[in-house]
């Protein structure tokens, strides 16, 4: 190249642009340690899988949340399972109220039983019935509990 406004070539080998450096690159104690030494490391070394431990503990934490869930979910399940076979079960003991005690509660027995449940009491009271029935819990060791009443809706006699 020649005029006044010539630059100069771009060196094109390393050995010609340490020649040109201002400093020679010999002095490398001021750099940092491409490899620190984990013992004595206690900057961004020593954060090493720390987002592995807070993506487990976030993973956990979901795991937990999810039972939870799953525990008030099979405990309201269980809790209509209750009142629908405490309400089948009081009106199949109407039916037999005009029967007596005995076989009024043995048929809320038997459909309490139909419905996944166990028939905790039953009173008879002229024709009036009233029947308690029991779910167990599934994923809990509780029983989720329901009460019914059928009969007239006025008094007998009245």
């Amino acid at each position: 190249m020649t005029g006044p406004a010539a630059r100069p070539e771009p060196a094109t080998d390393f050995a010609h642009w340490l020649a040109l450096s201002p400093e020679p690159a010999t002095d490398f104690a001021h750099w940092p340690a491409l490899s620190p030494d984990p013992a004595t490391d206690f900057g961004h070394g020593s954060e090493r899988g720390a987002a592995s431990i807070f993506v487990l503990a976030v993973g956990l934490l979901l795991v937990a949340a999810g039972m939870a869930g799953a525990m008030v979910v099979a405990a309201r399940v269980a809790g209509h399972s209750a009142r629908n076979a405490a309400d089948l079960a009081a009106l199949a003991a109407a039916q037999h109220a005009i029967e007596g005690s005995g076989p009024a509660c043995a048929a809320a027995a038997r459909y309490a039983a139909a419905n996944g449940a166990r028939l905790a009491a039953c009173q008879v009271t002229g024709l009036e019935v009233v029947v308690r029935a029991e779910v167990p819990v599934t994923s809990l060791a509780a029983v989720a509990t329901a009460a019914a009443r059928a009969g007239p809706v006025t008094a007998a006699g009245s």
